[in-house]
């Protein structure tokens, strides 16, 4: 490894202090940090440390993590906690090997953790399963730093065997239970604290996540594509500096383009909250919590740091990883290998008629549950409204919003799951993914059935994708690593990804991301009303409707 030097106004975290210095590095390590003159510098560049994302399902991109690492370097991301809950539920353990693997071949710290809930529940098909006995042997490598989220919340306050199980493996070897409680409060919230939960990220309102930071939690404000908590929870980094940290969740590869967590820091900063708060939570809180093989800028440590042209905006000029400069000027330096592709995707191409839903004696009342889907939120509201009917089939209703959506099992052949969903917006044509959290389904909304059977057909053909029915024009984004990934360059993947996604929004969506959307309407561990392949659930009582 090369020595070199670099000057510029070094932001010390630890001691609240910048000033002018130049750092050393050697073998990919700090030698030294040497306090200078202003008049010595050569450039009025900041150097901090790299920028971490607390939690992270690099799936949600739609990139394997090589290509992930080559966007996020550009915005100074140099490190991820990154939970592999996703493809874990398509291909089980060798899904989480691969990720760990793929994330080697490049310059870049991924920070993997052991899926606590695959499946996620019992109310869905999987592909695979994960019992406490593999996630106590994941949780002894060296590979796996933390155990992932654990969304079976009514296991941990029911003391559930197998849930437990998990928690004291991953106590056993001294890492960190991530949490997942959204609108989990009062005792319910203390007790779940108690069972030896260290994080939340899915709070959505201020009050809910001061009970958690009271009960000893530590926040992840997640600013994601889907779900956007950042203004509801900013301020509570003024009080709890040391206990907060910035997440994505799930990012899309469109917005990984355009920033990272970067533009969180900028928008701290707008809001005229303490730098050194900022920085805490961007840089230094994620790399001791979950104990990262991270570099903080200090002596001896691994050289990864980043240089941005100012503290307001945090263009990044450079960023260096063990010493090595991954990223330069908005130009990733890394290179993009080409990733084997592993998937698990067994199902028949549907017909029209699949997707009917006749009126019958059973669904024949007034009103029917309808999934209200919220722009910017993974919740759902459940409503009661009249559906649309026509030569005794229930049909889509534009004019009211009020469209079908289906969920197909991707694993095996099975009866199709139907209901109705409002806020998507459509007004012609359908869109489709095979990137349904939890158990990645294929999850279909549309406003007529022909529409729906061309969408979902086309990603069967592909083995996994997003894709699109608007008049005659066809689109699919193909995601054959899991259904879920695509193994081709990541920029390339952004750039299909804006067209699908400015098309879904020509054919009338008023959702900010509506792909993202539609991937979490199978998602059961969200309240309030969600759509699994085996039907539609109440996220409130954990029952089918």
């Amino acid at each position: 490894m090369a020595s070199f030097s670099i000057s510029g106004q070094f932001v010390d975290i630890q001691q609240q202090k910048i000033y002018p210095a130049i750092i050393k590095v050697q073998d990919g390590r700090i030698l030294s940090i040497k306090e200078i003159m202003n008049t010595e510098l050569l450039s009025s560049n900041y150097i901090l440390p790299g920028f971490i994302d607390s939690h992270v399902h690099i799936e949600s991109s739609m990139l394997v993590p090589s290509e992930f690492a080559r966007l996020a370097v550009v915005h100074g991301t140099v490190a991820t906690i990154s939970d592999p809950h996703e493809i874990a539920n398509v291909c089980g353990l060798e899904g989480v090997e691969f990720m760990i693997e793929n994330g080697k071949t490049v310059p870049f710290k991924f920070h993997f953790g052991a899926p606590s809930c695959v499946p996620a529940t019992i109310f869905e098909t999987a592909g695979a399963v994960i019992d406490a006995d593999q996630v106590s042997t994941l949780l002894k490598s060296d590979d796996i730093f933390y155990l992932s989220e654990m969304m079976n919340f009514p296991g941990v306050l029911s003391g559930d065997k197998e849930v437990m199980k998990k928690i004291r493996a991953s106590h056993t070897t001294g890492k960190p239970v991530d949490g997942h409680a959204p609108g989990l409060r009062g005792q319910q919230a203390a007790d779940y604290a108690a069972a030896g939960i260290s994080t939340d990220h899915e709070c959505f309102i201020y009050e809910e996540a001061l009970e958690k930071l009271q009960c000893g939690m530590k926040i992840l404000i997640r600013e994601g594509s889907a779900a956007k908590n950042f203004e509801a929870l900013i301020g509570l980094l003024n009080d709890y500096p040391d206990r907060i940290m910035f997440c994505s969740d799930d990012k899309h590869p469109d917005s990984l383009v355009d920033g990272h967590i970067n533009q969180l820091c900028a928008r701290a900063v707008a809001k005229g909250i303490d730098i050194f708060k900022i920085l805490k939570a961007a840089c230094v809180n994620p790399v001791l919590h979950y104990n990262m093989k991270v570099g903080l800028l200090r002596e001896a440590d691994p050289a990864d740091f980043i240089i941005v042209k100012d503290l307001i905006h945090f263009e990044t000029v450079q960023t260096y990883i063990n010493g090595n400069l991954v990223a330069e000027n908005g130009k990733t330096l890394i290179s993009s290998p080409k990733s084997e592709i592993i998937n698990n995707f067994s199902c028949a191409k549907k017909d029209v008629t699949d997707f009917e839903i006749p009126v019958t004696t059973g669904n024949s009342q007034l009103n029917i549950p309808v999934i209200e889907a919220l722009d910017g939120q993974l919740i759902t509201n459940k409503l009661l409204l009249e559906p649309k009917t026509e030569n005794g089939f229930m049909i889509s209703d534009t004019e009211r919003d009020l469209l079908k959506i289906v969920v197909v099992n991707r694993y095996n052949n099975a009866p199709i799951a139907k209901s109705f969903i409002k806020n998507i917006g459509l007004k012609q044509g359908a869109i489709a993914s095979s990137v349904a959290h939890d158990s990645h389904n294929i999850v279909a909304v549309g406003v007529d059935d022909e529409s729906i059977c061309k969408a979902i057909n086309m990603i069967i053909d592909h083995k996994g994708g997003v894709s699109l029915i608007k008049d005659n024009l066809e689109m699919i984004v193909p995601l054959p690593v899991g259904g879920l990934m695509s193994n081709e360059d990541g920029y390339k993947i952004a750039e299909q990804y804006s067209m699908i996604d400015k098309a879904a929004k020509e054919a009338g969506s008023i959702l900010g991301s509506p792909f993202m959307t539609l991937s979490f309407m199978a998602l059961l561990v969200i309240p309030h009303l969600k759509l699994s392949d085996k039907g539609l659930f109440d996220g409130d009582t954990f029952e089918f409707i």
